[in-house]
């Protein structure tokens, strides 16, 4: 006999599976993002996490068979569980990827998973089982599962418009950890009278003493996060920022001012200059025409300050995904100072746009275009070094116009480095010229121009003021010694594979001592 649910009960019910849907989601959405920003690589990381949780949950699903009896108390328990370790996930791998190796990491990452993972594969069951002295089992199926999947639908909007740029992922994992055992809490008051007192007891004080620790957590959130950051920079943190696309860094050590982006160096202050001169000075110097520039990354607007030398120049185009970047190079002091505020220069727009679909949308075509995007350490970057990408730059060239990229390093990147060679070169230019700078807080760096007409970039005269290139210096730049020289057997980067990470990411591992 079915019994009639209270309309409170009915709420409290749906508003239980809609809660738990929407946690489990988002224990899932920060795992893997932690991942992807610590380690690269972010299809391997989502698929690994999505694929752990999902055999995870049908082994909690499986194991719910075995509880007979008590499925309230059992539910509650869960959801404590549940809320504590989806909470200190996040601070949990913060604190491995600093002290452990990268598969100790890995490891410790999936065996999270795992444990959330089946958790959750308990929730529905136990409802479904709760809620049938209620509803048929047609009706009660279609109840949870429909709010269950609304709930994950939630998480996927919340956590990238909302959470992750205004929260950030520390924050985010500790607050839905709390509401998960603030569920716990809230079922354990609304059907008290199911519970025994000792059971009752123990069960709250477990719950107030997970909630106890969430609370102290969120309050020394900022001390933690700057303990952790601290630990893994080097020198005083000035300024730190989740935004909707990456983790920004900026650190200063006396004159020394570095930016990080997903904890990965973008330039040091000291020695920047040879880097962009060498991708900025280099091409302009050979261009037939440089009244019109477009800038593919950069937004920091170190690349601009270089450019922005020649008085031939009418325009340059910006075009960076993340609008912080350039706030950021605006409004700091010490970075507006080091790019001679270029931003504010007249001659000088910004778009905040991904690069290739500016490239799709613009009819407009450029005499030079360079490319100062972030190393192709996970499939997103790495599409944008793909031959669509380039035959996407050539519609956008002139007739005469040049193409520069910043190439990865030809000692420590060997393979990634000549990989960009070759796709460029299979993508349809016709002239390909490869150089390399020492940079020394990169070490030796390459980069590589593209024409459809034949150049010298090895011929330099400075026709504008340079900290680091001169015509002797130049001509060194356009040979490579036997041992980064190009190597045989180099597969061309397109769309569909992503074989440029692959080289990237497993050169860079030949070189880690210590991986992280």
């Amino acid at each position: 006999m079915l019994q009639e649910a209270s309309p409170r009960e009915r709420l409290v019910f749906f508003l239980t599976v809609f809660i738990a849907g929407l946690c489990s989601l988002i224990y899932e959405l920060l795992i893997s993002t932690t991942s992807s920003y610590f380690l690269g690589d972010s299809v391997t990381q989502f698929s690994l996490t999505i694929g752990v949780y999902m055999a995870a949950m049908g082994l909690g699903s499986y194991l719910s068979q075995f509880i007979e009896d008590d499925l309230l108390d059992w539910f509650v328990k869960i959801e404590v569980l549940l809320g504590l370790t989806g909470g200190v996930s996040v601070p949990v791998l913060y604190f491995v990827f600093g002290n452990l190796t990268t598969f100790e990491y890995q490891f410790i990452m999936l065996a999270l998973t795992t444990v959330i993972g089946t958790l959750t594969g308990f929730e529905i069951p136990l409802l479904v089982r709760i809620l049938k002295k209620h509803y048929p089992l047609k009706s009660n199926l279609a109840y949870v599962l429909s709010l269950d999947y609304i709930g994950a639908l939630l998480a996927t909007l919340l956590f990238p418009f909302l959470l992750l740029p205004f929260v950030g992922i520390f924050r985010t994992s500790l607050a839905f950890g709390l509401v998960n055992v603030l569920l716990g809490l809230f079922i354990y008051r609304f059907f008290t009278q199911e519970l025994s007192v000792k059971r009752k007891q123990g069960l709250q004080w477990a719950a107030m003493a997970v909630v106890l620790l969430f609370v102290m957590m969120g309050i020394f959130a900022g001390k933690l996060l700057k303990h952790w950051e601290d630990d893994f920079y080097t020198s005083q943190l000035i300024y730190s920022k989740q935004t909707p696309y990456q983790d920004l860094v900026l650190t200063k050590n006396k004159d020394d001012l570095h930016l990080y982006i997903n904890h990965i160096i973008q330039f040091s202050s000291l020695d920047e200059y040879r880097y962009h001169e060498a991708l900025g000075l280099l091409p302009l110097n050979v261009a037939p025409v440089k009244k019109k520039v477009l800038i593919l990354g950069g937004g920091e607007g170190l690349l601009a300050r270089e450019v922005l030398k020649f008085q031939e120049v009418e325009s340059v185009k910006i075009v960076d995904l993340d609008a912080a970047v350039f706030h950021l190079a605006k409004e700091n002091t010490h970075i507006r100072n080091l790019n001679n505020a270029a931003l504010f220069n007249a001659k000088v727009e910004l778009i905040a746009e991904d690069a290739m679909q500016f490239l799709q949308q613009t009819d407009e075509k450029f005499d030079v275009i360079l490319s100062d995007l972030p190393d192709p350490s996970n499939e997103s970057l790495s599409r944008l070094y793909s031959t669509i990408f380039y035959k996407l730059i050539q519609r956008r060239l002139t007739k005469e116009g040049i193409f520069a990229t910043q190439a990865t390093g030809p000692f420590h990147t060997h393979k990634a480095f000549w990989c960009i060679h070759e796709t460029l070169k299979a993508s349809g230019f016709e002239y390909i010229y490869p150089y390399h700078a020492y940079v020394p807080s990169f070490g030796d760096w390459g980069f590589v121009i593209a024409s459809h007409s034949e150049l010298q970039p090895h011929v330099f005269e400075a026709k504008v003021p340079t900290k680091y290139l001169d015509s002797l210096q130049v001509s060194k730049m356009f040979y490579f010694e036997k041992d980064i020289d190009r190597p045989d057997d180099i597969a061309v980067n397109r769309m569909d594979d992503a074989v440029l990470m692959h080289y990237f990411l497993e050169d860079w591992r030949r070189w880690q001592k210590k991986e992280h």
